[in-house]
């Protein structure tokens, strides 16, 4: 078999659902990380800008934003790892349910692309004999792990009902900014509103992000404008939707592959091979 039917073969017999929702899974956590970690730094500084002067009053603040900050870099590093499991699992499993229903023949590409790797049997060294032996060991520690697809069922069921807390804690900030914004625009249209300027205010003890004896704690009238108005906050606002829609993203992608997964484990249970294949 040449390398380009080879290539064919394993084409039509990737998990297409399980490539892009690892494509959507690295989207949506980049997106969420990077613009999360943003985020948070910009309403450190408008806080300590703009609502409070005493640092004592925004400390417990700060810790909390560093840890969650510390926390994004292991998240970004955990689903890096778990997306590229993920989609070796859809390989593994979707290869054997295709082998089932006679659509995929993996054993014909396996040997097309073993012969590529190894270069065949034909004046193989010692050397390329220990590659081999050391691929094959590999490949086989690899198949012990993909080999239980009802594993990785639960595991990405128990991650996307934790993930499901963190989508809906990323609306939180959005929602803060969102009324923010609200009130800037009222103070900007008057016209709009029957309350006086002076008493629409942005009061950030109110959402516990400061202590109530925190001074000034909140900004009223003309200020709020202004401060709405600062490609800080402007900035800060749009990072925080971001972050929520690569959360929703990295949901979606989850739900995929639980869908998927759950698919292949329930196919290859029923065909009487188990959970190991």
């Amino acid at each position: 078999m040449g390398l380009l039917e080879c290539c064919a073969r394993c084409l039509v017999g990737a998990p297409f659902a399980s490539l892009v929702a690892t494509g959507l899974c690295f989207f949506g956590v980049a997106l969420f990380c990077g613009c999360g970690h943003e985020a948070l730094t910009g309403t450190e500084k408008l806080i300590e800008t703009y609502f409070s002067k005493n640092y004592q009053d925004y400390e417990y603040l700060i810790n909390v934003i560093h840890a969650f900050q510390y926390v994004i870099y292991g998240t970004a590093s955990f689903f890096f790892l778990y997306g590229a499991l993920l989609l070796a699992e859809g390989f593994y499993t979707t290869g054997a349910v295709r082998q089932i229903f006679g659509d995929y023949k993996t054993t014909i590409c396996g040997k097309g692309l073993s012969a590529t790797v190894t270069g065949g049997q034909k004046g193989r060294g010692s050397r390329g004999q220990h590659q081999a032996h050391s691929l094959e060991r590999v490949c086989h520690c690899l198949g012990k792990w993909l080999g239980h697809p009802d594993k990785f069922v639960g595991i990405t069921y128990a991650l996307t009902v934790v993930w499901l807390l963190v989508f809906a804690c990323s609306a939180v900030p959005v929602y803060i900014y969102f009324n923010t914004w609200t009130t800037c625009q009222s103070i900007a249209f008057p016209s709009k509103t029957s309350a006086s300027i002076g008493t629409l205010c942005a009061d950030a003890r109110m959402y516990g992000v400061l202590p109530w004896n925190a001074f000034p704690g909140k900004v009223c009238g003309s200020n709020l404008l202004s401060i709405c108005k600062t490609a800080e906050f402007q900035m800060t606002f749009h990072l925080f939707i971001a972050a929520f829609v690569g959360a929703a993203a990295t949901l979606v992608s989850l739900l995929t592959f639980m869908i998927a997964a759950t698919y292949n484990f329930a196919v290859l249970k029923l065909m009487g091979r188990g959970t190991k294949f």
